[in-house]
């Protein structure tokens, strides 16, 4: 038996924290999926994986109806890879690469290793595109956040916020900064991003996604998608109907 799985799961399926005494590799083959560990959550929209090193403490959430892929990396390759949860992008090779490892029963003796190898070089020159939202430590940053959060659309100032955390708007420009290391707007929008990929994998219209994530119009939107995500949200719902995900 290899060590890797598949399997389809609901929209909304959440795995409680965890960790993996191995390192993790999982890939949405169709729907979306987010890592979360204590340093912030990272998404895996089209055509990524995520990768969680041995030892990380992880959740996972899946959007839209997902064929999820499995497959644990052993000790002795995970130096070759990030030394931290990441997303890299799936080059055409690494895909098939991925859904052999995942979807045969039965490999000739040695070719399953084999196959891991030529994940692991793929994965090696893969480009990282993390699409990273990391979390604060310090309380009144955090309380800036957690509004967010609850409402990423909301489209209050950061001194609107400060006051309400108890914090001037150069001091939370500055924390943003130094503890997240983006600023405001930035993980405004990494996080409008996050949600718009759970809203088009849904099915939610563009538009729709636009006004509900706080866009003031559907051009702003996809310029902003297309810059995070690497693609237009049209590419990305196509890439979800023709199942290549």
């Amino acid at each position: 038996m290899t060590p890797a799985g598949r399997g389809w799961l609901p929209h909304g399926y959440h795995v409680d924290p965890h960790s993996h005494p191995q390192g993790q590799l999982v890939y949405a083959a169709a729907g979306a999926l987010a890592t979360t560990t204590a340093h912030g959550t990272w998404v895996a929209p089209a055509d990524r994986v995520t990768w969680t090193p041995p030892g990380f403490a992880h959740s996972h959430r899946f959007y839209g109806r997902t064929n999820v892929r499995l497959v644990a990396v052993p000790l002795t390759l995970c130096t070759q890879l990030a030394p931290r949860p990441s997303v890299f992008a799936v080059t055409p090779l690494l895909r098939e690469t991925l859904l052999a490892l995942t979807g045969r029963r039965e490999f000739r003796l040695g070719a399953y290793d084999r196959l891991l190898t030529v994940m692991i070089d793929e994965l090696a020159e893969a480009p990282e595109q993390s699409l990273h939202l990391p979390e604060p430590r310090d309380s009144r940053l955090r309380a800036v956040t957690d509004l967010l959060h609850a409402d990423p659309g909301r489209n209050t100032t950061l001194a609107e916020l400060g006051r309400g955390a108890g914090a001037s708007e150069r001091t939370l420009s500055r924390l943003f900064r130094t503890e997240l290391g983006m600023s405001f707007h930035r993980w405004r929008t990494v996080l409008r991003i996050h949600q718009a990929l759970v809203h088009l994998t849904d099915g939610w219209s563009v538009t729709e996604t636009a006004m509900d994530c706080g866009w003031s119009n559907p051009s702003s939107f996809i310029d902003a998608f297309t810059d995070v995500v690497g693609q237009t949200p049209g590419r990305y719902q196509a890439g979800l109907r023709e199942g290549r995900m």
